[in-house]
């Protein structure tokens, strides 16, 4: 995925930091955010570079891995992959998020990563042309088949949904800094 940066656009990032303008549980938080599978060598690295700062505001409290729409895991070696590197960081007591195509929802729940307080997963359920939708569309949370795996189904009005105080605009995903 291709991101407008401050320095322009660019492609093939592995690490950025900036704030989290997201309106998660780790909203406002100082982020490392990590492209694709990188060694939890060098994002340890990265973490104690910052932790070196005597300004404490610099210091990095979340992880935002997934980051770049790069979560796409195909074959069991990459869902361990995966795994071994966020659950590294949540077991270091980070705060970590993890952002998770729809396609990859179903076969998520079968590591561990859900039994960690401090895991954030984020679904990511694109809807193009959000705005041409009318005000009485529904957004329905449903399961894989009739009674299969959930309770029941979940109804949300889509212009609810679109709240302002859970809204960021693009432009505010300008603010971070490459590191590599």
């Amino acid at each position: 995925m291709k991101r407008n940066y401050a320095s322009g656009e660019l492609d093939n990032i592995q690490f950025f930091t900036g704030i989290e303008i997201e309106h998660t549980p780790a909203f406002g938080l100082n982020t490392l955010f990590v492209t694709g599978i990188q060694s939890v060598v060098e994002i340890q690295d990265w973490l104690d570079d910052f932790a070196s700062y005597e300004d404490k505001a610099r210091h990095i409290k979340h992880i935002f891995f997934g980051a770049n729409h790069s979560f796409n895991p195909q074959t069991p070696e990459d869902w361990k992959e995966w795994d071994y590197m966020i659950s590294f960081f949540l077991k270091k007591d980070y705060l970590c998020s993890l952002d998770i195509p729809l396609s990859a929802v179903e076969e998520f729940n079968d590591n561990g990563l859900n039994e960690y307080n401090n895991f954030i997963p984020q679904i990511r359920v694109p809807i193009p042309y959000i705005k041409l939708w009318n005000y009485n569309t529904m957004l329905k949370i449903d399961d894989k088949d009739f009674n299969a795996s959930n309770p029941g189904v979940w109804t949300h009005s889509l212009h609810d949904l679109k709240d302002r105080n859970k809204f960021t605009p693009w432009s505010a995903y300008s603010n971070d800094t490459i590191i590599k």
